[in-house]
């Protein structure tokens, strides 16, 4: 497996999601208090935007928080392939969470367009939100060492929520001082409607990687070409057929069927084949390697899509 996929499991994986779940909620709760004092000092709808993301933002990591823990358990009676996929519920709920913050901004400041309002102290707004920038900063750069550790899904997109808020938090600097200091009347508005539209953007951007591992999608070609060219590696593998694979959180499940010779025994089939699993799973840490026997030229039609049985027929 390439090294982007060679992540730390277990408890060391837990706890750096942990870690970073409870940093993003702090920043969250510091970031509320901060731009709930510059929103009501400078009726600003960009600050109000950016505010109101904030609060999302400490309600979505809360539910980041819960899924890693929950991620994190190990397989139970009725969870036979594990937690992972809690990760990617959260990651669902927080693209809820910043579309609904997006709607509510974009409201807003459609809102103060028509009505003409005015911002005021822009220097109290611009401070804060500079602020807001460098505390953001270091934390996206922790969350980009938690991903590359553990490959988490939540505090991927977790990240990517934060990422966008440099955006906004810049736009807010941008938008006081057009509204303020340059006399443009309006820019203040446009620009959390820009922002409701950014949000909007990055929730349906965020949404594909959940979606995927929910739906069970196959892994990336490049993944699945890789594990194939593997497989070469092994003689006893050159009948793989109906090659399955999906993922659930950080772990990866591949299962496929091999022929082996008739005159194979079960049980000598069965230890070739277990020791090939075996240096399989090494080469591709975090994955579940599954090997389905099938005597030679037999074919088990009901795992086969229809598109491979009529290719088989023709």
């Amino acid at each position: 497996m390439s090294g982007a996929h060679q992540h730390v499991q277990g408890d060391e994986r837990s706890a750096l999601t942990v870690r970073a779940a409870l940093a993003s909620t702090a920043m969250a709760v510091l970031l509320i208090g901060l731009k709930s004092w510059a929103a009501f000092e400078t009726s600003s709808m960009a600050m109000l935007g950016s505010l109101a993301d904030s609060g999302l933002d400490l309600l979505a990591s809360l539910v980041v928080l819960l899924a890693v823990r929950i991620a994190a358990q190990p397989p139970d009676t009725d969870h036979r392939f594990g937690h992972g996929k809690a990760e990617a519920l959260a990651a669902l709920v927080q693209v809820i969470l910043i579309t609904l913050s997006a709607l509510f901004i974009a409201y807003r400041s459609i809102d103060r367009l028509v009505r003409g309002a005015e911002t005021q102290s822009a220097e109290l707004g611009i401070g804060v939100s500079i602020v807001a920038i460098v505390f953001t900063l270091a934390l996206i750069t922790y969350q980009r060492h938690v991903v590359k550790r553990t490959g988490s899904v939540a505090i991927t997109t977790d990240r990517v929520h934060y990422a966008s808020d440099l955006a906004l938090n810049t736009s807010v600097i941008v938008a006081l001082a057009l509204d303020q200091f340059a006399g443009l009347r309006g820019a203040d508005a446009i620009f959390g409607l820009l922002i409701a539209l950014w949000l909007l953007w990055g929730a349906w951007t965020s949404s594909s990687h959940a979606l995927d591992q929910l739906m069970d999608r196959e892994w990336p070609e490049d993944l699945r070409q890789s594990f194939l060219a593997a497989c070469c590696d092994y003689p006893e593998l050159s009948g793989l057929h109906d090659l399955r694979t999906r993922t659930s959180g950080t772990h990866h499940f591949a299962q496929f069927h091999v022929w082996v010779p008739g005159d194979w025994t079960v049980e000598h089939a069965h230890e070739r084949l277990d020791r090939i699993e075996e240096e399989l799973q090494k080469r591709f840490p975090a994955t579940e390697i599954l090997i389905h026997l099938d005597p030679e030229g037999h074919t088990d039609r009901e795992t086969m899509l229809p598109s491979e049985i009529t290719e088989q027929a023709s």
